[in-house]
């Protein structure tokens, strides 16, 4: 008895080790012959186990006449899942192969380590593994502690957790270790006012103590000197030491008048001469005002004019503000004219008036034509609208008349001897009678 169970248990061992097979070969029956580069590995038809992969395979009998199968599912731990379809179902007799790879599960993981500012020298549990940016390979799946050390920086700690087969990323922003030095500022002449990067400290002389381990830039300011600049490098625990020799500005021999008039273009007068019309809504400038006292006249058609007088001071802006009033009904106005050249006769409305330069008083407010005439030149005229109580410009650009041509001015002496010549002859004729 004994004998006949060790035969049973030594049967039963060697099918294991047998691929499975429902029946033999023949009859109703085909098979599907699963190739694998694994043993071990369960495979399962429509999600059913069918029998698991040795010697490199599996034959799985399926009958002719049967529902056919038409997904296949290989498994085996340690390795990704193969999923796909059957090729068409076998035959009566025949065999289907199925071909599986089995790639195997990524059992280790990384850390990719990046610093700001980059250059950090890494540590995975106190051991030196780079410099950032850096990626620390083949790591068991657990939790790390990182550090991240550089020189001039605060260390920074964190820790990572890392997972089969997938990288984790650690970023460290390193802060700057804050180091400070001094820095001694003195002028010449003293007192300047002292400005470091855009900020102000106070006056000279002066000591800045707690600075910053950097560049910064020195600025001194001072009135009547140029501004005086400079860029000092603060080390730690040094006092640096800056001394600004002041260049004085010279003094300045003009200024400038900015007009305003209400309202706006008017004609703006500086002792006497038309510098151009204030606009709407802003300024006319008189630029490289002479210092000293002058007069300054707005006039409008139609306003009466706004005379005062203005201080200029070399390098400086003087402000004039006029708000023109109304003129008088029935009031007259004035005209000023100039011409170029000079010296050239007026005429308004058909009646001399004098010479240029002139300002004609006393002018009806209306329209009114105005010539200016000159020997050798062209005659310029205009039409000008005077406003009552106000004062118009016209200002002529007179041009030349052509000169007589060669041909033209070598005829004159002919025309004169040719006269003289026949008056001759009369008078030769008389003597005769």
């Amino acid at each position: 008895m004994l004998k006949v169970l060790l035969i049973g248990i030594t049967l039963l061992v060697l099918c294991a080790g047998v691929p499975a097979v429902a029946a033999e070969m023949g009859g109703d029956q085909g098979w599907y012959r699963v190739h694998c580069n694994i043993d071990g590995a369960d495979v399962y038809f429509d999600g059913t186990y069918v029998g698991t992969t040795y010697n490199g395979m599996l034959d799985v009998p399926v009958y002719t006449t049967g529902t056919p199968y038409s997904t296949v599912r290989v498994e085996r731990s340690g390795y990704q899942t193969y999923s796909g379809k059957l090729p068409g179902e076998p035959v009566k007799g025949d065999i289907a192969d199925v071909y599986v790879t089995l790639q195997p599960v990524e059992i280790v993981g990384s850390i990719h380590a990046t610093s700001n500012p980059s250059g950090a020298a890494i540590y995975l549990n106190g051991n030196y593994r780079g410099v950032a940016p850096l990626t620390i390979k083949d790591l068991a799946p657990g939790t790390y502690t990182l550090e991240a050390d550089r020189s001039g920086y605060y260390s920074d700690r964190t820790t990572v957790t890392v997972k089969a087969g997938k990288q984790s990323d650690a970023q460290f922003s390193l802060t700057p270790i804050q180091q400070y030095g001094s820095v001694s500022i003195t002028s010449n002449p003293s007192g300047a006012f002292v400005y470091m990067d855009g900020a102000y400290k106070g006056r000279t002389p002066l000591t800045l103590s707690s600075v910053s381990a950097k560049n910064h830039n020195i600025e001194l300011d001072l009135n009547g000197y140029y501004d005086w600049k400079t860029t000092v490098s603060v080390t730690s625990g040094v006092t640096r030491y800056v001394n600004a020799q002041m260049a004085a500005v010279p003094p300045a021999t003009t200024g400038a008048i900015d007009v305003v008039s209400s309202p706006a273009g008017a004609n703006v007068y500086l002792d006497g001469n038309l510098q151009g019309q204030t606009i709407s809504g802003g300024v006319f400038t008189v630029s490289n005002v002479g210092v000293g006292t002058h007069t300054v006249k707005v006039s409008l058609g139609g306003y009466q004019d706004y005379t005062t007088s203005v201080d200029v001071r070399g390098a400086t802006t003087s402000y004039v503000s006029a708000a023109l009033q109304p003129a008088p009904v029935g009031a007259t106005g004035s005209i000023v004219v100039d011409s170029s050249p000079s010296g050239a006769e007026i005429y308004i409305d058909n009646a001399y008036k004098g010479i240029t330069p002139l300002t004609v008083d006393g002018v009806a407010a209306g329209t009114h034509a105005v010539r200016v005439a000159l020997a050798g030149y062209s005659d310029w005229s205009t039409s000008i609208q005077v406003g009552a109580g106000s004062t118009a410009s016209a200002s002529a650009s007179l041009s030349a008349t052509p000169t007589p041509t060669a041909a033209k001015a070598g005829m004159a002496p002919f025309a004169v001897v040719g006269a003289l010549a026949v008056l001759g002859f009369a008078a030769a004729l008389r003597k005769r009678d």
